[in-house]
């Protein structure tokens, strides 16, 4: 069997945790709550070419670090 393998912070029991989340969600839960991402004006939307992504997630985690020294570039939360 393949060993899974997950990003800094994550294991086997968050990833269980987050499935376990969204699979008991009702339609209108799941509604209300990406409707709520839209509501949130301190964020945005925007289509970024695929190979820009990398820096664009280097850029916000250097912005998040800066805003918050707790939180460090490699591992954001």
């Amino acid at each position: 069997m393949k060993q899974s393998k997950f990003p800094k912070g994550w294991d086997e029991e968050r990833v269980h945790k987050v499935l376990a989340h969204y699979e008991k969600q009702t339609e209108e839960e799941a509604l209300a709550e990406d409707g709520a991402a839209y509501e949130d004006r301190t964020q945005t939307t925007i289509d970024v070419p695929v190979e820009l992504v990398p820096a664009v997630r280097e850029l916000i985690a250097k912005h998040q670090t800066l805003r918050d020294p707790k939180i460090t570039a490699d591992n954001s939360g």
